[in-house]
């Protein structure tokens, strides 16, 4: 065909004897210039700028900003681009109906196309590099366009043209975009002056982006790059190079921080307060408060999820057309072969407009739409936009609603610091429930943010749905949708059941942790008295109970998944069945495509619909609980604070309660007084010449409750001196402290500060350390002095504790960090206050829990000498009477209220009854002290603490194994290994899941889905041989009508109903599997622990076994069963997809080829980069959950020292860096989406045009069925990726757990027969160690090394040494929880190795150093194993001296032990260790620094029980004291693992400079 401008067939078309303008090739010509012009002038600017960027790698986003009208002129460019698309479409459809080509019907449309395209990309360069001048070249294009226009359009007027005819319209809206384009252009002009003006106005970028720290800038690009996430594609394929970490994602945006947003939210909240003022009975409403802030991007959200929806239904009307087009084909040939193309502009006159040129034919839109080909490009782009418009709706309410909840952490975090005591105190607002509204509540709000569009989204959608299918189907549809209807509420139901089957699932297996916790923390115990499977099998019945409602999960779970899958089998059965009898017809196939599509469309909406609404219900709970608490008592404003002002309060603040006996409280009140905490301070330092620093007259305080309990209180603190605050306890010493702080409500009297209240230090009887180093705790955020930093920790003797943490002052202390003793806590909070450069210092009770040489140290160097040298007034509660002759000043107190005040010497003179009440007390404590000269506490916290320390070293290495393995790799620098390690998929760990579920269930799982994949298919499939059944074509029913229809209905239903079963099958086979698995995998892993060497829990850290109990087997119960799932269906019905699409037009797999690469680069990318995101999520979230328990449980601390800024502060940090990373994560997976969902789009286009191409004649009910595919296919390409990247995430679950499945276990059998070993055996108790020699590990040293003695039965035996001499080490030989290598123990004639090891340990008894008791009753502890009669019992409980205080409790021997025993004390405890070992009835007892923890009076007691209980057993002390073993009949003396003295004790000590004697000498 010969091709000219304006076509050769019509010589009249270059005439232009009518003028120029008349003729419309020459106008088409005309629209050229612009085009041409636009193209000229940009490009060499384009080329010049980008080659001198080329040198720099990027310019920095600093130099960005948006000229004014940026987004509406993205927004109308776009509009142009769509408009020039549909005058191609146009041109060239006229085009194929005529002779000759006519390119002036569509080449000036696509240079319009690219100039458009290039208008842009100019624009967008300007604008980054910020030179509005050369935005002149674009003005002149639009005007020139516009003119071009103009002239083409008026032309068209004066031919008598309407709007009938398409290309009218289309120049028309050209008109209109091009003026509204020069109209923006006019505006850049005016606003920015850069030209015709003299002062162009000079801009700067935004704020953020002057910070370079900023990485988000979704806010700040362009409109094209919003919609797409373009800009994240830097970090996600940097993910690739090396991990993403927190620099990488940078700092929030302004106006996303939490600090922006609480401004916003607490501004909304205190109007609504305004407004209820003087409504007592209402609330301020947080929902309005809510909308108010945040309202408006809700609004464009759900606009662009409108945008979304309606153009959802392009795809089944789009499918309609294009099928029906190939139904009208075999006419549309006759027609054109019967005909010259004259003829058939007669013809079809509907389509094409007798013109005065008949070259020239105008379409109307009507017959433009019924081109397959149009009707293609259009599907494309609908979808295009559908999915563009949904994932900016997605991203908007997701950051809405990430901004909500930084603004909710921020109020709550403000309400907590200002919380009322007695509020904490008296259990109103309890710490549990504030960490409630943080970790939960928060987060269901902003979760009904993400989904709220929904709410009103969901319910449109329905209803055009239903009115498409009425006017496809008629009547029938309304059954259909009946159907889907009908069944929805059963959904609603199955959502709420599945909430209720986690909470009891959440219940159990806190329960099954509770008992595993204590089996770990009691392992050492378990193992030497073989219980560990009596506790064993108690945690697996617990885990039994939680399978149980696993089950019940798992079904709820699959049900939900069978509903969504077959509500629309059945629907479409019903629809298609009803419409075939009423109308006595099959539909058509394009009836029945586009009506399936619809129903696919339907139920979505209706699935999620249960959901969305039980989030709603959630979230309208959370918003009643957190006006509760945003509405409670505060304490009162601080004007008290800075002068004589009265302190009056309204209520009080966090305190965990100091009652007096006033109030009757049913804690104790020591208890009380410990959960205290101190108030805030802000450093001034000058001297006051007044000798008061703080009077309180005629105070009468309270705790919240209306009692008061202070009264009467008239005291005064004299400036610079030391006050001391003694008496009973109870009687309300630390309240005074409080009620001086602030911290109880005022009923009556005043507080008079001297001008510095805003300088005090204070130390709170119950220890309260941040998460933090200890230098952090010391210093607490005042600068760093290091003279004064060491004299600090020398006063409170920190430095031996210093030095004995693996990083020294800078090891993190705390919650998360290494857990000191109480002692050690109480002398990092009084170095605290003493390091504070403050004018006054409160201490309260700081002496507590510490012996006699530290407080006496802490009273000489920190009180006396440091506080009294800085001139500083002390005030000091404490109950050690032998220092109040340092007191400058003494309160005593009694019952509330002050009974003296005055120095020592007027109490001596005034009342001599009080001061020789004191001097009997000082005579008990002196008696007291004495004794405890001898136990030397501080030793003790420091060995503990060293235990502690010396796992910590060993597991670092493990752990690196364990969880780190991509770390070793990253040593090398082999760029590909690590990038290799990152991208591979944990397919060996997958198989190992998958088959720990048992192979059957596997086989039957993969054939059921396969199986189920396969019958949908087969549905479709039918349904398009019957819709597009033809009488010459081969019919797969009988010919004849009635038995025909009869034949297609029945096939189809049968198809139908067992798609429907093998839904419910398939969707019960996974879940099985999973939880098959999951009980596997616990089941192993609870026993390979159990069984484990005692070495193993010495290296790893406790927390890190928990976690694969807690974190990881939820993980693996309750996440990766739904995962895979999901992943499995949607990758099925891709590939089923791809399959179909093939089948109905094969050209498509060409296309194929090339959008696979693109979607296996585009999921590689982003599952290494969302692994990474997710992890930073995660990591971020703890250290905000804790500071707020922190914060909450050191509020007294934290308001005495008037730090609530600085915490503030560190709270909006912690926020904002969560925020940062849940953000780019939520960004990370529209990334994603945008591109599958391009891609998915790509596939409907290449599905579309293949199918219509000319070469073959496809049925029309194929064409439909690969176009249906086609479009689901969008749907789920990105769950396939997302579902990927979660399982390689939960994999990481099953990886760490079998980490552990590999671990050796201890060797359990003996080599003798049980029947060989004596039923009484040992009988006698006679010991031999011959030659021993003992390692705890293969590849370490040994630690006992040929060890020979000789024990005789009954004999009462020592071991002594000094620290690590091996002396635990040879009693763990006795029961083989150590590696003997060499040598051996005989008891009673019996080598121990060869006995099984159960036996063994069940034969021997030990009480260990730290006393340890299970949660239940007195009568398990003695006898888990339920073997002795209650008389042994009782008779044991009375050698130990317990059997009056059993009898005396609720229950007797049934009375219940709570967790670690803590309801006794550590005496009682150690006591019924005694009282269990009796129970035994062993002949050997062994005593392993039994008595190293408690008091002397316990320690009498044990050792008399032991000489006389166990007069006829064998017992081996090793003695934490030597002077416990002078007695003994046998010492061994062992130094670094060799035995170097073995006597009697007499007989040693004779021995002049031997290791015995040195040691009894220094008492060691």
């Amino acid at each position: 065909m010969k091709v000219a401008f304006c076509g050769n067939d019509n010589p009249s078309a270059y005439n232009i004897s009518a003028g120029f303008l008349k003729n419309v090739c020459f106008l088409d010509a005309l629209n050229l210039v612009p085009h041409v012009f636009l193209l000229f002038i940009t490009f060499p600017i384009l080329f010049i700028g980008w080659g001198s960027q080329s040198s720099k790698v990027q310019i920095h986003h600093n130099t960005w900003l948006h000229f004014p009208g940026h987004n509406l002129r993205w927004i109308l460019t776009f509009t142009l681009l769509f408009v020039h698309v549909c005058e191609i479409g146009e041109g060239i459809v006229s085009d194929a109906q005529l002779k000759s080509r006519h390119l002036h019907l569509f080449l000036p449309a696509i240079m319009g196309f690219v100039a458009a395209t290039t208008s842009i990309v100019y624009y967008h360069n300007i604008e980054t590099s910020n030179f509005p001048k050369l935005l002149l070249a674009l003005f002149l294009y639009w005007v020139m366009a516009f003119v071009t226009k103009t002239i083409k359009l008026v032309r068209y007027c004066q031919d008598g043209f309407s709007f009938q005819q398409l290309r009218f319209c289309i120049t028309g809206l050209m008109v209109v975009l091009y003026g509204l384009l020069m109209a923006v252009e006019i505006n850049v002009i005016r606003v920015r002056k850069y030209v015709f003006f003299t002062d162009p106005q000079k801009v700067k970028p935004p704020e953020d982006l002057q910070d370079l720290g900023v990485r988000f800038l979704q806010p700040f690009v362009n409109l094209l790059s919003k919609a797409t996430y373009w800009w994240m594609n830097t970090l996600i394929i940097s993910a690739h190079r090396k991990p993403i970490d927190l620099k990488a994602i940078g700092k929030l945006p302004i106006a996303m921080r939490a600090l922006t947003n609480y401004v916003r939210l607490k501004d909304a909240y205190e109007e609504q307060k305004k407004k209820v003022e003087d409504k007592p009975n209402r609330k301020p409403s947080i929902w309005l408060a809510m909308y108010r802030a945040f309202g408006r991007p809700i609004l464009l959200s759900s606009t662009f999820r409108y945008l979304a929806d309606l153009l959802g239904f392009a795809g089944p009307l789009c499918i309609s057309g294009i099928v029906m087009t190939f139904s009208n084909k075999t006419e549309d040939d006759i027609l054109k072969t019967n005909a010259t193309s004259a003829n058939y502009t007669a013809l079809t006159s509907g389509a094409i407009y007798p013109v005065r040129n008949s070259t020239d034919p105008f379409l109307t839109s009507t017959n433009f739409l019924k081109t397959a080909y149009v009707l293609a490009v259009l599907l494309f782009l609908a979808l295009i936009l559908q999915r563009t418009f949904l994932q900016a709706s997605y991203y908007v309410t997701i950051e809405t609603g990430i901004n909500l909840r930084g603004a909710l952490l921020a109020m709550i975090y403000n309400k907590m610091l200002r919380l009322s005591t007695s509020n904490l105190s008296m259990g109103e607002m309890t710490l549990g429930q504030i960490n409630n509204l943080v970790a939960i509540e928060t987060n269901q709000l902003m979760w009904f943010l993400f989904l709220c569009p929904n709410l009103w989204a969901m319910p449109v959608q329905i209803i055009m749905g239903v009115i498409l299918l009425y006017n496809l189907l008629g009547q029938s549809a309304l059954v259909g949708a009946a159907v889907i209807v009908l069944l929805a509420p059963i959904q609603y139901f199955i959502a709420t059941k599945l909430a209720e089957a986690q909470k009891s699932t959440l219940d159990y297996s806190t329960e099954r942790l509770k008992k595993t916790n204590e089996i770990l923390k009691g392992i050492k115990l378990l193992k030497l008295y073989a219980w560990e499977h009596i506790f064993c099998r108690s945690v697996e019945e617990t885990r039994v109970k939680e399978l149980t409602s696993l089950k019940t999960f798992a079904l709820y779970t699959s049900l939900s998944i069978f509903m969504n899958a077959a509500i629309p089998i059945a629907a479409v059965l019903a629809t298609f069945v009803t419409y075939t009898y009423i109308k006595e017809e099959p539909p058509t196939t394009a009836q029945a495509f586009a009506s399936l599509s619809l129903f696919h469309i339907l139920v979505t909406p209706l699935f999620l619909l249960s959901t969305v609404v039980r989030f709603a219900v959630k979230a309208i709970i959370s918003v009643q609980k957190l006006n509760e608490f945003l509405i409670s008592d505060e304490i009162g404003d601080d004007s008290w604070r800075n002068g004589d002002t009265a302190l009056i309060c309204e209520s009080c603040k966090k305190h965990t309660g100091l009652p007096s006996k006033a109030i009757n409280r049913k804690q104790p009140l020591r208890h009380q007084l410990d959960s205290y905490e101190p108030p805030l301070r802000i450093p001034t330092r000058h001297l006051d010449i007044d000798d008061c620093a703080i009077k309180v007259t005629n105070g009468y305080f309270s705790w919240g409750s209306g009692l008061a309990t202070l009264s009467n209180i008239d005291i005064r603190i004299p400036t610079g001196q030391m006050t001391m605050i003694v008496g009973q306890v109870g009687c309300g010493k630390s309240s005074l402290l409080l009620a001086v702080l602030g911290e109880m409500q005022a009923l009556e009297g005043k507080v008079h500060w001297n001008r510095n209240r805003y300088s005090v230090a204070y130390a709170a009887q119950k220890p309260w350390l941040l998460n933090a180093t200890v230098e952090e705790n010391i210093t607490f955020g005042s600068p760093f002095n290091k003279q004064r930093y060491k004299a600090v920790t020398d006063a409170c003797s920190l430095q031996p504790d210093i030095d004995l943490l693996p990083f020294g002052d800078q090891t993190e202390i705390g919650e998360r960090g290494i857990n000191l003793s109480g002692g050690q806590r109480q002398r990092i909070c009084v170095a605290r206050a003493l390091y504070q450069n403050t004018n006054i210092v409160f201490l309260d009770d700081p002496f507590s829990a510490l012996d006699i040489h530290l407080s006496d140290h802490l009273m000489q160097e920190g009180i006396l000498k440091f506080l009294k040298d800085d001139k500083r007034t002390l005030v000091l509660v404490t109950h050690k009477l032998q220092y109040l002759p340092h007191a400058d000043w003494i309160i005593a107190m009694k019952d509330g209220t002050v009974l003296r005040e005055g120095t020592l010497k007027d109490i001596q003179t005034k009342d001599v009854e009080l001061y020789e009440h004191w001097k009997t007390l000082m005579n008990r404590q002196d008696q007291e002290l004495e004794k405890d000269m001898e136990a030397d506490q501080t030793t003790l916290e420091r060995k503990t603490l060293r235990r502690a320390m010396y796992p910590r070293e060993s597991k670092a290495q493990l752990e690196d194994e364990d969880e780190e393995e991509e770390e070793e790799e990253e040593d090398d620098d082999n760029m590909s290994t690590v990038m290799r390690l990152r991208t591979n998929l944990p397919w060996k760990t997958c198989w190992q899941y998958l088959t720990s579920g048992g192979f059957l269930l596997l086989s039957l799982m993969i054939f059921s889905k396969l199986l189920k994949h396969s019958v949908i298919v087969a549905i479709d499939y039918w349904l398009a041989q019957w819709t597009s059944m033809t009488n010459n074509g081969k019919a797969l029913c009988s010919t004849e009508e009635p038995a025909r229809k009869t034949c297609y209905v029945a096939v189809f239903s049968i198809l139908s109903g067992a798609g429907i079963v093998l839904c419910l099958v398939t969707s019960l086979t996974v879940e099985w599997m999973g939880l098959t698995a999951a009980k596997n995998l616990h089941h192993d892993l609870l026993n390979k622990i159990i069984l484990g060497p005692i070495r193993f829990f010495d290296t790893t850290p406790l927390g890190l076994i928990l976690n694969r109990f807690s974190a990881d087997t939820n993980i693996i119960d309750q996440h990766i069963p739904p995962t895979l799932e999901s992943l499995s269906r949607s990758t099925l019905l891709c590939l089923s997809a791809i399959g179909i699409i093939s089948y109905a037009t094969p050209w498509f797999v060409v296309a194929l080829v090339p959008l696979g690469i693109a979607f296996y680069f585009i999921q590689k990318y982003f599952r290494v980069a969302s692994k990474d995101l997710q992890e930073l999520d995660d990591s971020t979230q703890l250290p905000l959950l804790c500071h707020f328990s922190e914060t909450a449980e050191g509020l007294t601390t934290i308001r005495a020292f008037r730090h609530e800024p600085r915490f503030k502060q560190r709270m909006l940090e912690l926020t904002d860096t969560n925020n940062i990373a849940y953000l780019f994560l939520s960004a990370a997976n529209r990334w994603l989406e945008v591109r599958t969902d391009y891609l998915g789009a790509f596939i409907v286009l290449t599905a579309a045009v293949a199918s219509i191409s000319p070469d073959d004649d496809p049925k029309s009910g194929l064409v439909g069925l690969g176009l249906l595919y086609a479009l689901t296919i969008t749907n789920y390409l990105n769950w396939v990726v997302r579902n990927l990247a979660d399982l390689e995430v939960q994999m990481s679950a099953v990886k760490k757990v079998n980490s552990f499945l590999n671990m050796e276990s201890e060797n359990y059998e003996g080599t003798m027969d049980i029947s060989q070993v004596p039923k009484d055996w040992p009988q006698e108790g006679e010991i031999k160690i011959e030659n021993l020699c003992v390692r705890y590990e293969n590849n370490l040293k040994p630690v006992l090394k040929h060890v020979k003695a000789y024990i005789k039965p009954g004999q009462k035996v020592g071991i002594c040494g000094r620290t690590g001499s091996g002396k635990s080490s040879l009693s763990l030989a006795f029961f083989r929880m150590v590696d003997i290598f060499d040598g051996k123990i005989v008891i009673d004639g019996i080598d121990i190795s060869k006995i099984p090891l159960d036996m063994l340990r069940s034969r021997l008894s030990i009480i260990l150093q730290d006393p340890i008791l299970f949660s239940g009753s007195i009568r398990f502890n003695l006898d888990p194993e339920c073997k002795c009669t209650d008389d042994t019992l009782w008779e044991a409980l009375e050698i130990a001296q317990l059997k009056n205080m059993v009898k005396s409790l609720p229950g007797g021997l049934d009375a219940i032990v709570t967790e670690g025993g803590e309801n006794f004390s550590v005496g009682q405890r150690q006591l019924f260790c005694l009282a269990r070992a009796f129970v035994r009835k062993s002949s050997i007892l062994i005593m392993d620094e039994a008595t190293a923890s408690i008091d002397m009076a316990t320690e009498n007691i044990l050792q008399k029980v032991v000489m006389t209980a166990f007069a006829d057993r064998t017992v081996v002390t090793i003695a934490h004291r030597v002077s416990q073993i002078l007695d003994a009949d046998l010492v061994l003396v062992l130094s670094e693992g060799d035995l170097v003295e073995c006597d009697a004790a007499a007989n040693l000590l004779l021995k002049e400079g031997g290791l015995f004697t040195t040691l009894v000498k220094t008492n060691k």
